[in-house]
């Protein structure tokens, strides 16, 4: 034992002996209490980051007490290789993705198969389907994005503005398994952070109302629209359609209103949905020459269309209600709409005959015939029920989630494994000839096609697997996000070449006691994997409904720079802003030990880390401390073994102190006091 602190040699040292005893092996064992922790993944198209590292520093502390506690712990780690980073890496370094990330291709027949023979199972029980989808198109990636990769209308991979674009797309049916995942959250998501919680209730949206459909005047067509409050129909003055409503072309068409109808659609369309939908923003719009009719009183109401009804959402129409919504009463006021009170207002400084602005819809119903005088808790039931009668609408639930639109028009990601036939449609790939194995001979021009249409090879010799006749493949491929969706099942069984894992080795380690990774990932890939094992559930795959037991979502490391103004700011490290910490560089001159104790020490692990240099030189410092006093101690009474029995007061003193010492420690880690 050196006198000096030699962090390289010692880690060198443990890593040989750890190789050689195989020490992280694990395998299933009915006789011990079972531990599945796991962390998420990197992205192998760049290099490690200090946010990385604080990630997987918590995972190896959990992981090792929970093993020195008598637990079997399986705690793996692996790559996430798919992907949009892996290829855009790939295109502006001028290299070919599986070259970027893989040194043999044949390494990914596996995955590929087992995720392509999942994909197929979805397909039979109904859950993927392929259709005409207004997609979120990113103009810098090049591809499709689901709604949960749109971060404020901009592309959460590069931050270009997202643009909205009709494709044929293949989707996921998250939405028929919304009401389930939302049910869940409450009980069976108990050791999950309230935070995140709270953000997927969010996302999944559930509203319940009516909907209710207005006849287009002089037309066969009619307008359905979905309202929380039935109670306020009799005060719908006008209707405004998303400019990308199915019916919005047959109702311009001809009339005076075509050209600047036809304008003012362009002009939407190259608007962001944050930017459309922006609270505060004036109000635009254009009458189409068309009216439908509000069958609570008979009366014809203007149709416009605006660019803050969006298709994506509900049905693409909205019934205004100026008197008791504020967007509506600004538009009604730039158009000169009528305005309708059905609420009286329970403060008697508003005069509901001249508004001036729209007023919270609680109290007697009013201008509603038969319905007035009562409360409006009471008149949204009672006007649904007549609504229903009437054959005019009805009852239901509606979730502001989406389906999944999972087809990428890139190269680097899992081939769909579907094949059109002319007569039979799309037909899933015959189970034998998965994998369906990505072309070599591509070109990679970034002009938004898939890069697989630029090969010669990959439709050579298709068949229908149906039929035998002459048949194409899919040319997309599967969102990333895919990949890690089911990625906790298959580390349970990873070698397994013959399936994508075994329910009995899954079924003994599932579902993961403890999961950690960001916050960020609340609305993707946490959403995406509790769906994902909820149909594999419903498959017979796999003996648990939800994945992850519990959750710990690590806060972000920030660091201060300076920006183009010459002012010091923290954010978040980020290649873009300059201010990234590599683990490497701090490693090399302080050891791995003094890079973990650092990142478990400044900061709860919820919270967010101020990176500071002075913190890991008093972290390194301290380690020192502890190896000279330990080395010093070895000099003077050699490498003998403590007594259990002690010799005098002083050594009474320290076994009390030592064993206060690990309960204190064992509570810390159990609580995930780190920095404690």
């Amino acid at each position: 034992m050196e006198r000096r602190y030699n962090a390289a040699a010692i880690e060198k040292k443990w890593q040989k002996i750890w190789e050689e005893r195989d020490s992280f092996h694990v395998t299933e064992d009915p006789n011990k209490k079972k531990f599945y922790d796991l962390v998420m993944y990197p992205y192998p198209s760049g290099k490690l980051h200090m946010g990385h590292l604080r990630n997987y520093a918590i995972g190896d502390v959990v992981a090792r007490s929970k093993k020195m506690d008598g637990y079997n712990v399986l705690h793996p780690i692996g790559y996430d290789a798919f992907g949009l980073p892996a290829e855009n890496a790939a295109i502006e370094h001028g290299i070919e993705p599986s070259k970027w990330t893989y040194d043999n291709m044949a390494e990914m027949d596996i995955g590929l198969k087992s995720m392509q023979w999942i994909f197929i199972q979805f397909y039979k029980k109904g859950v993927a389907y392929k259709k005409d989808t207004d997609v979120n198109w990113c103009p810098s990636c090049k591809t499709v994005l689901a709604n949960e990769q749109v971060w404020q209308g901009a592309c959460e991979r590069c931050g270009a503005t997202v643009e909205k674009k009709k494709l044929s797309q293949w989707n996921f049916r998250t939405t028929a398994y919304a009401e389930r995942l939302l049910e869940n959250i409450d009980t069976k998501l108990g050791g999950w952070p309230d935070s995140v919680r709270t953000m997927q209730r969010n996302w999944i949206g559930k509203s319940t109302g009516a909907i209710m459909s207005f006849p287009i005047a002089d037309s066969d067509k009619v307008i359905e629209v979905f309202t929380t409050r039935a109670d306020t129909t009799f005060g719908v003055t006008f209707m405004v359609l998303s400019p990308e409503h199915p019916f919005v072309e047959e109702l311009i068409a001809g009339k005076p209103c075509e050209v600047e109808a036809r304008a003012y659609i362009q002009e939407c369309a190259r608007k962001s949905e944050i930017e459309r939908t922006a609270e505060g923003r004036e109000k635009t719009g254009v009458f189409i020459d068309s009216y439908c009719i509000n069958r609570m009183n008979g009366k014809k109401v203007p149709i416009y269309i605006t660019d803050y009804v969006l298709m994506g959402y509900g049905t693409g129409a909205v019934m205004g209600v100026p008197a008791h919504d504020q967007r509506d009463f600004d538009f009604a006021k730039k158009f000169g709409l009528e305005i309708i009170p059905t609420i009286q207002p329970e403060d008697p400084s508003i005069d509901p005959n001249d508004l001036k602005e729209a007023f919270l819809a609680e109290g007697k119903v009013i201008n509603s015939e038969q319905f007035n005088g009562m409360d409006w808790r009471d008149a949204i039931p009672a006007m649904e029920k007549w609504i229903e009668e009437e054959g005019w609408g009805y009852h239901t639930i509606t979730y502001k989630m989406r389906d999944w639109i999972i087809s990428r028009q890139r190269y680097w990601g899992c081939p769909i494994p579907m094949i059109w036939c002319d007569d039979c449609g799309w037909v899933p790939e015959k189970d034998e000839n998965l994998p369906v194995m990505l072309p070599t001979d591509v070109e990679f021009t970034g002009t938004g096609d898939s890069p697989i249409t630029t090969s010669k090879t990959f439709q050579e010799g298709v068949t229908c697997p149906c039929c035998g006749k002459p048949a194409r493949r899919e040319v997309d491929t599967m969102d990333t996000f895919l990949d890690s969706s089911w990625y906790m099942l298959r580390y349970t069984d990873s070698k397994n070449t013959e399936e994508a894992f075994n329910k009995e080795k899954a079924d003994y380690w599932m579902n993961v006691d403890q999961y950690i990774g960001g916050i960020e990932h609340a609305t993707m890939h946490l959403l995406y994997a509790r769906f994902f094992q909820m149909v594999l559930y419903d498959l017979g795959l796999t003996a648990y409904e939800e994945p992850f037991e519990n959750l710990l979502t690590q806060g972000m490391v920030i660091k201060g720079y300076y920006d183009k103004n010459g002012e010091y700011v923290k954010a978040k490290m980020s290649k873009s802003l300059g201010n990234v910490v590599s683990p490497d560089e701090i490693i090399e001159k302080y050891g791995a030990d003094t890079a973990r104790m650092f990142i478990l020490f400044a900061a709860p692990p919820e919270r967010e880390l101020d990176w500071s240099e002075a913190g890991v030189e008093g972290s390194y410092r301290f380690i020192n401390r502890v190896y000279r006093l330990v080395y010093d101690f070895i000099e003077e009474y050699g490498n003998g073994e403590m007594k259990e029995e002690a010799r005098n007061d002083a050594d009474k003193a320290l076994i009390v102190k030592l064993n206060q010492t690990v309960k204190k420690v064992g509570e810390d880690i159990r609580k995930f006091a780190f920095n404690t």
